[in-house]
């Protein structure tokens, strides 16, 4: 077996992503569930209205935050395949060379679902802790009749078994078609890249040719860094609607998701770039470029992609919660009409910026701590 189960346990990114995905959308579907247990038991026109929309709301919940954080997850598992067999890349040449074949090789990678199956249990208890509170904020008002909450084990395996198989077959997959190159190439760690290459008339300086590398030779970190931004964004702007227009016990849950995802696939994206760049930090140190120059060349390139992200996550939380409202909502009593509220969005910028440039500033200072003896005799 060439992946071991410790490798698969280092994929906390993924255990986290999928822990947030299944929270919430066992939460949503088990709510459903028990909200059409009790549909004859409403009379009321109110309070018909306000099943619908209940209804409405799991569906869209469960849809935009489940579908985003799978197919998030799916690249965040793509990422780490790619960067264990570039990093493997020699024993893995050997293995093919020895006659293991692609499959043979690629089948140890369906141990990477023991880190969605990790995330996607802890997912499901965590929401079984906080349902009964759930139940009791979302009928608040008492339109809905008392509603105990069930176990359905159905939801148990369509969110944490299914996925789990789901996922490594997924692993599987990817590795073959990752693995299908001479094992020459392995064995050299050779690493396929696609580029343009730049004859002696567009040249520019060395700092900003390096930026430019290191963003065409990572565009997955780059994602990473959007969705990290936009978390960040989406999120905190999302959980201070929340006391007006849901609840305040939904504002900290959604406040909690999204700081934990935006810290996650941050401290993937900016370790991953500094480890993947250490032997270039290395020899820009050697030809005397000081920290900062370092700091430059790998990580300013990702500031646009961070704020980009920071616009898409603000237009995406006010299209969003403005449906609710006006599609999803419309007709419910006691509901205010939802408007941009741009001093929450400037404050968040603020947090942002302190908090984006804070970390950017210690990774640039940590740049100097890299070990030049260790990097120039691997």
């Amino acid at each position: 077996m060439i992946v071991s189960i410790r490798d698969s346990l280092k994929l906390f990114g993924i255990s986290i992503m999928t822990c947030c995905a299944v929270a919430v959308c066992h939460l949503f579907l088990n709510y459903y569930l028990d909200l059409t247990a009790v549909a004859e038991l409403i009379g009321d026109p109110a309070a018909q209205i306000f099943y619908d929309a209940q209804l409405m709301t799991s569906k869209v919940i469960c849809a935009v935050s489940g579908g985003c954080l799978a197919a998030t997850t799916v690249v965040m598992l793509f990422f780490y395949i790619k960067h264990y067999i570039d990093s493997h890349s020699k024993e893995i040449g050997i293995l093919k060379a020895l006659g293991y074949s692609d499959f043979k090789i690629a089948r140890g990678f369906f141990i990477f679902g023991a880190s969605v199956l990790v995330g996607c249990l802890c997912g499901y208890l965590l929401s079984l802790l906080i349902m009964p509170g759930f139940y009791r904020t979302q009928n608040a008002d008492g339109y809905l009749p008392d509603m105990a909450v069930s176990v359905h084990w159905m939801l148990f395996v369509l969110l944490v078994l299914l996925p789990s198989l789901i996922f490594g077959l997924i692993a599987v997959g990817y590795s073959i078609s990752k693995l299908n190159q001479p094992c020459v190439n392995l064995l050299r760690g050779i690493v396929k890249t696609k580029g343009k290459s730049r004859d002696g008339k567009d040249k520019k300086n060395f700092v900003e040719d390096m930026r430019s590398s290191v963003l065409r030779s990572r565009k997955t970190l780059v994602f990473f860094i959007v969705f990290s931004s936009f978390c960040f964004s989406a999120m905190i702007q999302m959980s201070a609607s929340m006391k007006d227009l849901a609840s305040e016990m939904m504002g900290v849950m959604i406040f909690i998701i999204g700081v934990v995802l935006a810290f996650t696939t941050l401290y993937i994206a900016v370790t991953s770039v500094v480890r993947s760049n250490q032997k270039n930090i290395a020899m820009m140190r050697v030809f005397g470029y000081d920290s900062a120059d370092c700091k430059r060349s790998v990580l300013d390139g990702y500031r646009p992609a961070a704020y980009i992200g920071f616009i898409i996550g603000s237009v995406y939380q006010y299209a969003l919660l403005r449906v609710m409202v006006e599609i999803v909502f419309a007709g419910v009593e006691g509901v205010p009409e939802y408007k941009f509220d741009f001093p929450v969005c400037f404050i968040t910028l603020g947090i942002f910026i302190v908090v984006y440039e804070g970390i950017m500033f210690a990774y640039g200072q940590s740049m100097k701590k890299i070990p030049l003896k260790q990097i120039m005799s691997e």
